[in-house]
C-alpha cells in the first residue's frame, strides 16, 4: 500500500531539516545560524510555494524530497509490523495512519511515531461467545507505537461522534487504506457532534495547562498541546465540522495574527528541540490561553444538544465490510 504526504504536513513535520529563513529562501539544510529565527509570514509562503508538492512512498520506493528525510526505512518498517499484526491476530488491517504530534505538525527530533490503525476480522470471530478484544496493542519500542480498534469499536464511536476517530479519519499522513474508509469518511460528517468536539478539546487544553504551563519554566511542546485544542475549537465554532489535523492550518486561519510571529518561533524551536526541552513561559500567550477559555465556556453553553443518530447506515457498512472479509 501507499504513504502519502501532503505538501503542510511533509512541511510542519520535517520543517527544522528543511526551513531557512534569509531573503524569502529555502533549501534542504538545517539553519546555518542558531538565532535564526522564521516568521509566520515567511513560513506561510513557503506553504504557499509547496501547494502543489506531494510525495508518495510506494513499497519502499522513495521519490523527491522524501529520501533527504530517511523516512522510507521507519515507513517500510511500519508495514512489516502491519502485516505481522495481520498474521499474528488473523485481522485485515483496513486503514492506518500517523497520530500525535508528527500529524499535527509539530513534531520534535527524537518524537516517536504513533501509528493507529482500524482492522476487521473475519464473520465467524464476531459470533463467538469468548469475543476477542476490541484493542490490539502492538508496541515495540520508544521511537515505534502501533495499535489499532476493531471495525465494530470504530463504528461505535463514529456513532458518538468520537473526536479521536474523527482526528484518525483525517490525519494527512495515511500508511494504508481501503474502500471501506472511503464509505466511512462519507458518512462522518453525518455523525460529527460539534458540542461533543468543543467538549473534547477544552477539556484537553485545560488539563495540559493546569498541568504544564501554570509554572515559571514550561515544557515547550505544551504550548501546542493546548493551543491546538484551542483553534480547533475555534473552527468547530465557525465551520461545525470536524478540524483539520495540521497546526498550520489552524494557526492560519483562526489565530490572532499579532500572535502568529511568536507561534512561528515557537513551532521552529519546537522542531529543533528535544521532547523535554523547557523554557520560561510566554506571557502573551498564557494571556490569550486564558481569553480563549472563558470564550469557549461561554459558547459551549449555547450550543445544541447532541441528538439521537442513525444506526442503520453504520450496520449496513459493518455488514457489507464482513462479507467482503469472507
Amino acid at each position: 500500500m501507499s504513504a502519502v504526504y501532503t505538501n503542510r504536513t511533509f512541511l510542519c513535520c520535517f520543517s527544522a531539516d528543511f526551513l531557512v529563513k534569509g531573503e524569502g529562501k529555502y533549501r534542504g539544510k538545517r539553519p546555518v545560524k542558531p538565532n535564526l529565527r522564521l516568521t509566520w509570514a515567511h513560513f506561510c509562503a513557503i506553504l504557499k510555494e509547496l501547494s502543489c508538492f506531494k510525495v508518495k512512498v510506494e513499497k519502499g520506493e522513495t521519490k523527491k524530497g522524501r529520501k533527504k528525510m530517511g523516512a522510507s526505512a521507519i515507513e517500510e518498517k511500519i508495514e512489516r509490523e502491519l502485516r505481522t499484526v495481520e498474521e499474528q491476530e488473523n485481522v485485515r488491517v483496513l486503514y492506518a495512519i500517523e497520530s500525535g504530534s508528527r500529524a499535527w505538525g509539530f513534531a520534535s527530533p527524537d518524537s516517536d511515531y504513533d501509528v493507529r490503525f482500524i482492522y476487521v476480522r473475519s464473520r465467524r470471530e464476531y459470533l463467538r461467545l469468548n469475543a476477542p478484544r476490541d484493542v490490539i496493542e502492538h508496541v515495540l519500542n520508544e521511537e515505534l507505537d502501533i495499535n489499532g480498534w476493531d471495525l465494530s469499536k470504530a463504528l461505535k464511536l463514529l456513532h458518538s461522534s468520537n473526536p479521536t476517530l474523527f482526528e484518525w479519519l483525517n490525519s494527512p499522513i495515511v500508511y494504508r487504506t481501503s474502500e471501506e474508509i472511503g464509505e466511512i469518511k462519507a458518512l462522518a460528517g453525518e455523525y460529527f457532534s460539534a458540542t461533543k468536539g468543543i467538549c473534547h478539546y477544552l477539556h484537553m487544553a485545560q488539563g495540559n495547562y493546569r498541568q504544564f504551563l501554570s509554572g515559571e519554566m514550561v515544557k515547550l511542546k505544551k504550548y501546542f498541546y493546548v493551543m491546538r485544542p484551542i483553534l480547533a475549537s475555534r473552527h468547530i465554532l465557525k465551520k461545525g465540522t470536524a478540524p483539520p489535523m495540521p497546526f498550520s492550518e489552524l494557526v492560519e486561519d483562526y489565530l490572532e495574527p499579532e500572535l502568529k510571529n511568536a507561534v512561528a518561533d515557537l513551532l521552529q524551536r519546537k522542531t529543533e528541540e528535544p521532547e523535554t526541552k523547557f523554557i520560561p513561559h510566554i506571557n502573551v500567550l498564557n494571556e490569550w490561553i486564558e481569553r480563549q477559555f472563558e470564550i469557549l465556556h461561554a459558547e459551549i453553553s449555547r450550543l445544541p444538544s447532541v441528538g439521537n443518530r442513525n444506526w442503520e447506515k453504520l450496520n449496513d457498512l459493518f455488514y457489507r465490510c464482513l462479507k467482503v472479509r469472507e
